[in-house]
């Protein structure tokens, strides 16, 4: 029997919210949209969806602002991703981040949801640090496998993923997904979930090739420390995308315009 979820809600930073994934008219889509529509395609009763997640933040300002929202919605699958902003700071208490992760873990399967808890794709081959940023990203990947399996979760490691670590799954500044890398997260959430995956047809892979390093520094990097060094956030004054439980809109499956 297929596993079916009438109502999904996903909380996170910029990977949660399609960051790398835009739409012609300039909003972002995402794996987690993905898995929505995956969720709809096999499940006989329409699904609801609410995406909570906001690009920039930090796992705290996720569990304060995020949390209680999404289990106020009552889903009966809630996606928990945190933490990747949180390691790419100067410092970082890594053990304090898997505690925050765990514990709103604990808090969404207490009020009996069921959770996906995903790791962010792993950037580090590519980006200025790398080494650093991946010595992190494994010890908090490590220390979530660590806690778990946990009644009531599904772990979707995709920090382990060595395939989505490959340059053409990710977005011209080199530290969010592309459409293909989103598309293959939530093949790797749906997998997980035993749900069929749906076909990626008519998905907006723009294969440009990377741009030159300066150009990348210029417009990427600088901007992202200037924004680290004013205490600001790419995030700052945005809604979520889709704050309420919304049903998932199915494709026309009759070809009909």
């Amino acid at each position: 029997m297929r596993n079916t979820y009438p109502s999904y809600v996903a909380i996170g930073d910029s990977f949660t919210e399609g960051v790398g994934d835009e739409r012609p008219d300039g909003s972002v889509r995402g794996w987690a949209d993905l898995v929505a529509l995956g969720l709809a395609l096999a499940s006989p009763e329409p699904v609801s969806y609410a995406n909570l997640a906001i690009r920039g933040r930090l796992l705290a300002p996720i569990v304060t602002e995020q949390l209680d929202a999404a289990i106020a919605l009552s889903p009966a699958l809630l996606s928990i991703n945190g933490g990747g902003n949180d390691i790419l700071r100067p410092r970082v208490a890594v053990g304090q981040v898997a505690d925050g992760l765990e514990a709103a873990v604990d808090c969404a399967v207490a009020s009996g949801i069921h959770v996906i808890l995903t790791s962010g794709a792993n950037p580090t081959r590519h980006i200025p640090l790398g080494a650093l940023i991946g010595r992190r990203g494994d010890q908090l990947a490590q220390a979530m496998r660590d806690r778990l399996p946990k009644q009531g979760v599904t772990f979707v490691d995709n920090w382990a993923d060595a395939e989505l670590t490959e340059s053409r799954y990710w977005s011209p500044d080199k530290l969010h997904l592309n459409p293909r890398g989103h598309e293959r997260v939530a093949s790797n959430v749906l997998a997980a979930l035993e749900v069929p995956i749906p076909d990626a047809a008519g998905t907006r892979i723009d294969g440009a090739a990377a741009q030159r390093t300066a150009a990348y520094w210029r417009e990427h990097v600088l901007p992202w420390i200037g924004r680290r060094l004013t205490g600001r956030s790419s995030g700052d004054n945005r809604a979520p995308k889709i704050a309420t439980l919304t049903p998932v809109e199915l494709p026309n499956t009759r070809g009909e315009h």
